[in-house]
This record gives C-alpha cells, sequence and structure tokens, in this order.
C-alpha cells in the first residue's frame, strides 16, 4: 500500500484540489482526480526530503525565538545603517562559512534562516556540503559574523535534527 500511496495526505489534498479547481464531482473528474492522487506522489518520491525527526522539540521552542529576535534585529540594524546620521555605507561580501552538519534538514532550514534574515544569503553549497558561500551586508567583521551564525543557528539545528 505504502508503494501506491507514499504520501498519503499528498495524495488525499491532491485529489480534493483537483475536484475543486474543476468544481465537479462527475465520474469522469473524480476518476481523473483518484489518478493524480496516486500518480503525483508515486512520480516525485524522490524529490521529497528524508524523513524529519525532532531529537529536542524544546530546541525547537528555543532557536524559533533567537531567530524573530534576531530578525527584528536585524532589520533595524541595516535601516538604521543604511538610513541613520552617520549613513556609514556597509563594506558588502562573500565568505565561506564550514559547515559542522551534514543533515539535509538542518542544511535546509539554515539556509531559510541565513536567506529570511536582512543582510546575508544563503548564496551556494559545497558539493560535498563541508562549507557554503554566504553573503554577507557588511562584511568587514566576517570572521565574528560566521562564528555567530554557527553558535546561534547551526549548532542548535544539529541538536534538532542530528
Amino acid at each position: 500500500m505504502r508503494r501506491l500511496f507514499p504520501a498519503p495526505w499528498l495524495s488525499v489534498m491532491l485529489a480534493v484540489l483537483w475536484l475543486v479547481l474543476n468544481q465537479s464531482v462527475s465520474p469522469g473528474q473524480v476518476l481523473l482526480a483518484v489518478a493524480v492522487a496516486v500518480f503525483i506522489p508515486v512520480a516525485t518520491r524522490g524529490l521529497r526530503p528524508q524523513r524529519v525527526r525532532l531529537r529536542s522539540p524544546w530546541v525547537a521552542v528555543r532557536l524559533l525565538l533567537v531567530v524573530l529576535v534576531d530578525l527584528v534585529v536585524a532589520n533595524l540594524q541595516v535601516a538604521l545603517q543604511l538610513a541613520g546620521p552617520r549613513r556609514q555605507l556597509p563594506r558588502g561580501g562573500f565568505v565561506v562559512m564550514p559547515l559542522d552538519a551534514r543533515d539535509g534538514n538542518v542544511l535546509a532550514v539554515l539556509s531559510i534562516i541565513l536567506t529570511y534574515s536582512p543582510g546575508t544569503v544563503w548564496a551556494e553549497l559545497a558539493l560535498d556540503r563541508s562549507a557554503v558561500l554566504i553573503h554577507l551586508f557588511d562584511s568587514r567583521d566576517s570572521d565574528r559574523a560566521v562564528a555567530r551564525i554557527k553558535q546561534r543557528y547551526e549548532r542548535p539545528l544539529m541538536e534538532i535534527f542530528e
């Protein structure tokens, strides 16, 4: 049964979505909905990420709070740096950050955090997952920024997923 329905909830949602979008529950549309609900999850099985297993949910809650606070602070820092009285222009640049994490879930969440954060962008992951190229809004103290990212985000993510 698992081979025919590798993602049962996805199949259900696809069938319902098909019927809603076509605004019909005629026998033909129901048959097409079932076909779509069976075919798409089977065809895209290899594209789905590995199963997620949270090892430390409380660390996840703490990380969420840290990220929310950091996002607010980073937004204010970027705004002040661009529109502040001194108008000290940042020196943006690319930095290679070595990675301790190899788990796909850790890397995916870390990439989201870095890209959402004003002033940082996840640019490229090394093929062996040993390092990531990130762009910093202000790269004058890149070593400190990398250490901060590793301590505040990468380590807790490894604790959560690995």
